[in-house]
């Protein structure tokens, strides 16, 4: 009688979110938020081996889908992932992901992953690691400008990374600065709520802005940004979705994932197409100067690449291997005869 068990070709790593909240915990936040940021830094360094395209986009009044994909030339990865801002109001998340990861030389999947844990893990990640080479040196405070779901992955991160113990939020909705606090009252993070976007960054170091409204934005006017801090704009990240004033981007030495993306995504979708900006590969190989001095305005105009979302499924499919955190999940077809797809199906019957 013929075997329809699934073999063991057949079988590929399925992550649940079950599986990723009992990794996250099974390593420690903090180790791997650090994890991740290592793995971030190694590809960004490899950047020249990869193939690169901006994410492709499916844009509606509502909201973006988008496939974000790329390969090192062993490893072929993507993200399917979303963004609807008007999804919190009814009670749904405003960013879904999943990602998988695959063999260059066959084409066979060797994970399928949750990312909408992953993406707020990557995320903050990316965020600090890219602070580490821009924001000013002994940085200890940050501002977190808009209290959603990302903000608590960002504010561990840059404490896991950084070193910061101080953390001064705001949100135009005060329900969400509030859950933010009392989320982070066990980090060992100094944590202020505040009542203004401009109280909050008073003594911060590092600026964060993560908002969510699909729209040009100004969350961040000209006067409220001295000299010398660190700004982390990552809320707007798809055409029309910006969160700074144009003035700030003329005063600012801009830093980007990828330029065809970001100018078409992020921050400097408001400046001329020829305005400078420096790539973070170039910073972390030593081709380009990150922060060269005190009164230095940095931002970084992150829209998130799928370099990162590549660097976090490999950090998993490595993480996971000797555990059970994972569900084999029988998703590739493998007949004994692999011209005979039909009869595999026919003996099913």
């Amino acid at each position: 009688m013929t075997n329809l068990n699934p073999s063991d070709k057949a079988l590929v790593p399925f992550v649940s979110v079950d599986h990723m909240m009992k990794l996250v915990h099974h390593i420690g936040l903090r180790d791997m938020l650090k994890g991740i940021a290592a793995y971030i830094e190694h590809d960004f360094k490899r950047w020249e081996l990869f193939d690169k395209t901006a994410r492709i986009g499916s844009h509606t009044d509502d909201g973006v889908m988008e496939l974000m994909p790329t390969s090192d030339g062993l490893d072929y990865g993507f993200k399917y992932v979303n963004c609807h801002p008007k999804n919190t109001k009814e009670g749904l998340q405003t960013v879904v992901a999943f990602g998988l990861l695959a063999d260059v030389s066959t084409g066979y999947p060797v994970l399928l992953t949750e990312m909408t844990l992953l993406t707020a893990l990557r995320t903050a990640a990316t965020s600090a690691t890219m602070a580490k080479l821009l924001a000013p040196k002994g940085a200890t405070c940050m501002a977190m400008i808009g209290n959603g779901a990302q903000s608590e992955f960002q504010a561990i991160a840059m404490q896991a990374i950084l070193g910061i113990d101080e953390v001064r939020l705001y949100d135009i909705d005060p329900a969400a600065t509030a859950k933010c606090a009392t989320n982070l009252t066990a980090a060992g993070l100094r944590v202020t709520s505040c009542k203004t976007a401009q109280d909050a960054m008073n003594g911060a170091q590092i600026i964060t802005t993560c908002t969510a409204d699909k729209q040009y934005a100004t969350i961040l006017t000209d006067n409220m940004v001295g000299a010398g801090v660190h700004i982390n704009a990552i809320g707007g990240d798809c055409p029309g979705k910006t969160e700074l004033a144009e003035a700030i981007l003329h005063r600012a030495d801009i830093f980007v994932e990828y330029p065809p993306q970001t100018r078409v995504e992020g921050e400097i979708q408001q400046l001329p197409e020829d305005h400078p900006v420096t790539e973070l590969w170039e910073v972390m190989t030593g081709k380009a100067a990150g922060r060269t001095s005190e009164q230095q305005i940095t931002l970084f105009d992150s829209v998130g690449f799928a370099i990162e979302d590549f660097s976090a499924l490999r950090y998993v499919r490595d993480q996971i291997k000797g555990t059970e955190l994972f569900h084999p999940l029988d998703l590739l077809a493998d007949p004994d005869d692999p011209r005979d797809l039909f009869g595999m199906l026919d003996r099913a019957k």
